[in-house]
């Protein structure tokens, strides 16, 4: 899968940008504030649907226009695709191969990515909250079947939550919710479980690349739910919850479920999360990353897009090499201010300056 053409129009600070894209390795380069990550960004939200830097899509606008339009030419293994996204002040209207869609679930897993920055490291050593949000944007664009159980499990989480907070005799209502939320919750569980799996595999793969077998990267699910079977999960986490209900109602909110989960990250015996070094935290980092390529094509057939936003000011000589042989087969992506590595026959350098990209070679 590759991006042959990407068009922005009044998108950040582009007024108007054509680009066409090699099928291996792109780079953009250019001093900061010029644009190269808005480029990044938006491939990234022809993956995801919403930009990585902000919940609001009236920031992609520029400030001159009151519109933005974006457009990707898809090529995939199978099929191309044209992939169009209309921002306002106020709505987002997408279109695939000329064709409106009404929901966001309809555009995953048309063009795959996957984002790294110097900021991914908090995935690592932040709270779970980001570590879950890692597993969800992946697993989402695999799986449509996860994409809408996980956004049934936060609307029941969000009613159960309701409904605690208003303290008032629940005994009679909340049943009905935990009921749908341990069948959702198992299914997320589960889902998250067999990925973690398959990424603490590949992980362990990327990380003895990226330190020369140095160091063992160990990733393990973490959850409240032992169980393994889906069916098995849902029947714990329904115990859970009704074992759970007086602190909750102290509380006001759900204190078991996959909201709470977290990935276990370790490198011999050490906790990465808590106790790793900025180094091991990064290059566990990438490792992730490097594993979702993988994995990706393991589960759809074909390699995501690699989103690569200056890191490798963040990386030594040895871990530079060791991830570009590693992303060789991938679509990259990749912005800097400078770069001094030698580039494969077939790169693209754009020439990144006030919201405009040129090729140079």
């Amino acid at each position: 899968m590759y991006v042959r053409r990407l068009t922005l129009r009044q998108f950040r600070n582009y007024v108007e940008q054509t680009v066409d894209l090699g099928a291996g390795l792109n780079i953009f380069c250019g001093d900061n504030a010029e644009g190269k990550t808005n480029l990044l960004e938006s491939l990234y939200v022809f993956g995801v649907g919403r930009s990585p830097r902000t919940t609001q899509d009236k920031d992609l606008v520029n400030f001159a226009s009151n519109q933005a339009y974006i457009r990707a030419d898809v090529v995939k293994t199978h099929s191309n695709h044209k992939v169009e996204i209309h921002f306002s002040q106020s709505k987002k209207r997408i279109a695939i191969d000329g064709m409106p869609i009404s929901r966001l679930g309809e555009l995953m897993g048309v063009v795959n990515v996957v984002y790294f920055s110097p900021d991914e490291m908090a995935i690592i050593k932040e709270e779970p909250m980001l570590r879950r949000r890692f597993l969800d944007i992946s697993l989402s664009q695999q799986s449509k079947i996860y994409y809408y159980s996980l956004l049934r499990y936060n609307k029941i989480l969000l009613s159960r939550n309701k409904l605690l907070k208003e303290g008032e005799s629940l005994d009679d209502t909340l049943p009905v919710w935990e009921e749908q939320l341990a069948k959702e919750g198992a299914r997320i569980i589960r889902m998250r479980r067999e990925y973690v799996q398959m990424l603490s595999s590949h992980a362990k793969e990327a990380h003895a690349l990226l330190t020369q077998g140095k160091e063992i990267l160990h990733v393990e699910y973490e959850s409240q739910c032992d169980a393994v079977q889906e069916e098995q999960i849902a029947t714990q986490l329904l115990e859970l919850l009704v074992a759970s209900r007086d602190k909750d109602k102290r509380l006001a909110y759900t204190t078991v479920g996959p909201h709470r989960d977290d990935i276990k990250l370790m490198v011999g015996d050490i906790d990465i999360r808590k106790y790793g070094s900025q180094g091991q935290q990064r290059t566990s980092a990438l490792s992730l990353k490097l594993a979702e390529l993988e994995i990706f094509r393991q589960v759809t057939g074909e390699y995501p897009i690699l989103l690569l936003d200056d890191v490798l000011s963040e990386l030594d000589d040895t871990r530079k090499e060791a991830l570009m042989r590693a992303v060789s087969k991938v679509q990259t992506i990749l912005t800097c201010t400078k770069y001094d590595m030698t580039l494969p026959p077939d790169a693209r350098v754009f020439a990144v300056h006030r919201g405009s990209a040129t090729m140079i070679e």
